[in-house]
């Protein structure tokens, strides 16, 4: 994606050539002053209300002479909040990338009136995701495509540019981390497989202070990793534990580490899933997307913190040698689990990986995953579920949620909700206390295994893709994950320095 950020006046935006200049409309736009014939005829239009309207209502100008650009976009971004701006560019960039532009002009002067100190949201993020979003486009698998990708380079000018210039680095990194996410969640289960996640993972390994390791079911079994074997013995695909580590800082800082569910495709198990939508279970390993889209974008910034990535992955399948209902198993803690159900695999992997995160001595501990259907219910899929007994960390994972406008909402880890995790069996059963308050229960079932730091609980199963017409990965949470590691490396650091990337694009903002 070919953005830049350009320190430009209003006037100086009508008066530049490109092919075509998008200007963002609030509804309380006030036209700055201009000599400009554009400048003259935007006023006009607001005045006579021509640009009217809300949403994405976008009023075009084509071919007039009097104006420098070839066509103007004026695109309605309601009160000119940052939802609003979103969506609305996002839908005008999409309208645009059938065409053959190769420069774009995007005016958001209108914005000035809504930046300030108690708006939390970075704006940096609010566009260059809602361009990253409009220009995206899935190819892997199609031998031909409706449209094409939109490669013209776009170009964010406004007065005050050198206040966005700090996060705009930043912004283009979550970019990139979340279309790495949307590209492995948006493959088909036999495109994305923990083979292939595990080559992904290595070819990010050239990143600068980047280590990858991919363990295979040999290494596993000397882990004594049984529930995470459980689940991936019905599948004739080779399980994967991926191990990523950015070293930002020296060996003695405590490192945050990432853990990501990987299912790369789930049909329930023995518990077998209804068939309607079943196609969608490729996005149940949404959480090791979202982690290696956040390691793409930390690798790009390089920031002065250490992080951990760990992604179990593997199939769940129905075969002769699957996991059965009633079946225990042993997890790498040493604790007994009693399978109830074998939909219920993405705990049952993710509690090995935990336990395993033990080693690091982290500072925190986020797991990533596409885990309830409960939390759909709960949540809908505006937020996604956040589990934390630390206030602390749960605070600056919501922080970081509003900043990045990838929101998350704090659930309850009341003690009674573990009261159902009992087991005649086993020390404790993969589900329990049927349909209600399932996320929770889940989420118990999972600080059973993290005694030994703090930690917090990402359930992103309404949030991590959309379905219908639209269907596709959202890339969430990597907007949120990687917001969350600037803060604590900044924390760490006792201030709010930018990363060396974030200085070197605030150079070349003119």
């Amino acid at each position: 994606m070919n953005v830049e950020l350009k320190n430009l006046s209003f006037d100086a935006a009508c008066l530049a050539r490109t092919d075509v200049l998008v200007v963002l409309v609030a509804k309380d736009f006030k036209v700055p002053a201009t000599t400009s014939a554009l400048g003259a005829w935007l006023q006009q239009a607001v005045k006579t209300g021509g640009l009217g309207g809300s949403g994405a209502t976008q009023v075009q100008s084509f071919a007039d002479p009097r104006f420098v650009a070839k066509q103007v976009v004026a695109v309605h971004v309601d009160s000119g909040d940052a939802d609003g701006v979103r969506s609305a560019l996002a839908a005008c960039v999409k309208s645009l990338s059938s065409s053959n532009v190769k420069t774009v002009l995007v005016s958001v002067h209108a914005l000035q009136l809504h930046r300030s100190s108690a708006n939390k949201r970075d704006w940096s993020q609010t566009l260059v995701g809602a361009i990253e979003q409009g220009s995206y486009l899935y190819t892997t698998s199609k031998s031909t495509t409706v449209g094409k990708p939109f490669n013209a380079r776009v170009t964010i000018c406004a007065d005050d540019a050198l206040a966005l210039a700090p996060q705009f680095a930043v912004a283009k990194a979550v970019a990139s981390g979340v279309a790495v996410a949307k590209e492995w969640a948006n493959r088909p289960a036999n495109l994305a497989t923990p083979t292939h996640l595990g080559e992904q993972a290595k070819a990010m390994g050239k990143l600068r202070n980047m280590q990858v390791q991919v363990m295979g079911p040999r290494e596993v079994a000397k882990l004594k990793m049984g529930s995470f074997m459980a689940v991936a013995q019905g599948s004739t695909e080779p399980l994967r534990f991926i191990v990523m580590q950015y070293k930002g800082a020296p060996q003695t800082q405590a490192p945050v580490v990432l853990v990501g569910k990987g299912i790369t495709f789930d049909t329930g198990g023995i518990s077998i899933k209804p068939s309607p939508d079943m196609d969608e279970m490729k996005y149940d390993m949404g959480g090791a997307a979202s982690v290696l889209g956040a390691m793409q974008a930390i690798g790009e910034l390089q920031p002065k913190v250490n992080v951990v990535a760990l992604i179990p992955s593997c199939e769940n399948m129905p075969d002769a040698n699957a996991v059965k209902p009633g079946d225990v198993v042993t997890s790498m803690s040493g604790q007994t689990i009693e399978i109830l159900n074998t939909d219920a695999e993405g705990r049952l992997i993710l509690c090995d990986a935990l336990t395993y995160a033990t080693r690091y001595k982290p500072a925190h501990v986020i797991d990533v995953a596409t885990l309830t259907g409960a939390c759909v219910i709960a949540l809908g899929h505006v937020r996604t579920g956040m589990f934390c007994a630390d206030d602390a960390l749960a605070q600056s994972l919501s922080n970081a949620g509003e900043v990045s406008g990838d929101l998350c909402w704090r659930m309850p880890l009341d003690a009674a909700y573990g009261a159902a995790l009992k087991s005649n069996f086993a020390d404790i059963p993969n589900i329990g206390g049927g349909r209600a308050g399932g996320a929770i229960t889940a989420a118990k079932f999972l600080e059973k295994f993290t005694a030994d730091f703090k930690w917090a609980h990402l359930d992103i199963a309404g949030t991590a893709w959309v379905s219908g017409s639209q269907k596709g990965s959202t890339g969430r949470p990597v907007p949120l994950l990687v917001t969350h590691v600037l803060q604590h490396a900044a924390g760490l650091a006792g201030n709010t320095k930018p990363t060396t990337a974030s200085k070197r694009a605030a150079k070349k903002v003119s």
